[in-house]
C-alpha cells in the first residue's frame, strides 16, 4: 500500500536554484496578469469558529470538511488527505496524492464515500482540486487564513489520514517560513522548478497526511501537509516524522485554487534565473566571488532567451579557487524595493505577489556597484 507523501533531503552539490532541495515521492505503488477569479470562500455556518479556544472544540468544529483520500492507479493503491473547499464540491489535496490515478475515491468523517474527479492540478505548488458529487450536507468548507500572518513559534494543528488511520490530529509549532523545496515540475535538462513559500512545522506528519491541512488555533487553514525531512522509517521502510515537516503557504492556495477551478491549471511568474544555494553560501564561497555583501541571491545561470537575459541579468562566468563556483554574476539584493537576504526570499515573494507580464524591479551589485534592472516576467515553461 503507498501511503502518500514526499520525503525530503538535502543536496549537497547543485547547479540550478531550483534544485535546493531534492523531492522522492514515498513509493507502495495563457499568462495570468488578468483579474484573479474570485475565490469562492466558506461562508455557511459550520464555519463558526470555536469559542473556548479549546482544541477539543476545534477538532470538532473542523473535522467534518477533512477527507481521507484513497487512489488507485495501475502500479497500485494510496492513501492521502484533503479539505472541503466550497460547497460545490471541491476539495483540496497534492498533486502527488492523485498522480497517475485511475480512481479517486474520497471518504467524509461522517461515513459518506463518493469518487472523484481530478479537475486541476498545479506541479508548481503541489496541489490538486477534486470534484466530487455529495450533498450539501456532506460539504463543510474549512475557513482560509491569511500566512503572511504567521509568526514562528505559533501553535499550529495537522489533520489528516497518517498510515491510514483517518481523522489523526497532531500539534507543534511553526518552525521555519518562507522554505522552498524543489516542486513537482521538471525542467528540459534536468532539475525541477522551485516551491515557494512554504511553511515549516515540528507538528507530527507521515505518509498519508499529505493533502490535509494545518490550521492556526482559530481552526482556519493556514497550509497543506506536503512533505517531510527525515532519516527514519517504519519496519516496512515507510518515512516516518522526525519533528520537520513542510506545509504550502494557505496565500499560495487562495492564489491558485480559483484558476485550476476554473482553468485547470495555473502559470507562474518566470524570470529564467538560477541562483546559488542559500545552505551552501559559506564564508568560504562569499570570498571566493568577493562579494561585498553577504546577503542576497546570487546568479549562477540564466536562461537563454529569458526574460533575465533580454533585461541584462549576468550569471557568473568566471573561475574561482573553488571547483564549479564562477565569480562575476549579479547578486540581488533587493526586488521591487524589498530587501532580499536569500533566494528563498526571492522567490516567495515572486510567487505569491507576481503573475506572467507584470515587471519586476531588480536591485543587484554587480562590479562592487549598485543598480536598477527592470524585468519583465514570463511564464514558467510547461
Amino acid at each position: 500500500m503507498k501511503r502518500t507523501l514526499l520525503v525530503v533531503s538535502i543536496l549537497l552539490i547543485t547547479s540550478l536554484a531550483c534544485q535546493i532541495t531534492g523531492l522522492t515521492p514515498l513509493s507502495q505503488p495563457t499568462p495570468v496578469s488578468q483579474a484573479q477569479p474570485s475565490s469562492p470562500l466558506p461562508v455557511n455556518s459550520t464555519n463558526i469558529l470555536p469559542q473556548d479556544g479549546s482544541l477539543e472544540a476545534l477538532y470538532q468544529q473542523v473535522i467534518p470538511g477533512v477527507v481521507s483520500i484513497h487512489v488507485f492507479t495501475p502500479e497500485g493503491d494510496g492513501l492521502g488527505s484533503g479539505f472541503v473547499y466550497d460547497t460545490q464540491g471541491h476539495v483540496i489535496t497534492n498533486f502527488h496524492v492523485v498522480d497517475g490515478a485511475s480512481t479517486v475515491e474520497v471518504d467524509f468523517s461522517s461515513g459518506f464515500k463518493a469518487r472523484g474527479t481530478v479537475i486541476g492540478v498545479d506541479k508548481d505548488s503541489d496541489i490538486a482540486v477534486i470534484k466530487v458529487d455529495a450533498p450539501e450536507t456532506e460539504l463543510h468548507p474549512l475557513m482560509l487564513g491569511n500566512s503572511d500572518n504567521l509568526q514562528v513559534g505559533q501553535t499550529v494543528i495537522a489533520i489528516g489520514n497518517p498510515f491510514g488511520l483517518n481523522g489523526t490530529m497532531t500539534v507543534g509549532i511553526v518552525s521555519a517560513l518562507g522554505r522552498t523545496q524543489a516542486s513537482e515540475h521538471s525542467i528540459d535538462g534536468g532539475g525541477f522548478f522551485s516551491a515557494a513559500d512554504i511553511v515549516q512545522t515540528d507538528a507530527a506528519v507521515n505518509p498519508g497526511n499529505s493533502g490535509g491541512p494545518l490550521l492556526n488555533t482559530n481552526g482556519e487553514v493556514v497550509g497543506i501537509n506536503r512533505a517531510i525531512a527525515t532519516n527514519s522509517t517504519t519496519a516496512d521502510g515507510q518515512p516516518t516524522n522526525s519533528g520537520i515537516a513542510f506545509a504550502i503557504s494557505v496565500n499560495i492556495v487562495k492564489r491558485v485554487t480559483p484558476f485550476l477551478i476554473k482553468d485547470g491549471a495555473y502559470d507562474y511568474p518566470y524570470m529564467g534565473i538560477s541562483f546559488f544555494p542559500d545552505q551552501l553560501m559559506s564564508l568560504d564561497v562569499i570570498e571566493a566571488l568577493d562579494l561585498q555583501s553577504y546577503n542576497g541571491a546570487y546568479v549562477v545561470e540564466v536562461a537563454e532567451g529569458g526574460p533575465a537575459e533580454q533585461a541584462g541579468i549576468i550569471a557568473g562566468d568566471k573561475p574561482t579557487r573553488i571547483e564549479s563556483v564562477l565569480a562575476g554574476g549579479d547578486l540581488v539584493t533587493a526586488i521591487d524595493g524589498r530587501s532580499v537576504r536569500t533566494f528563498d526570499e526571492l522567490i516567495s515573494y515572486l510567487v505569491t505577489n507576481k503573475s506572467p507580464g507584470d515587471t519586476v524591479t531588480l536591485t543587484v551589485i554587480r562590479n562592487g556597484q549598485s543598480q536598477d534592472i527592470t524585468l519583465t516576467l514570463g511564464a514558467r515553461p510547461k
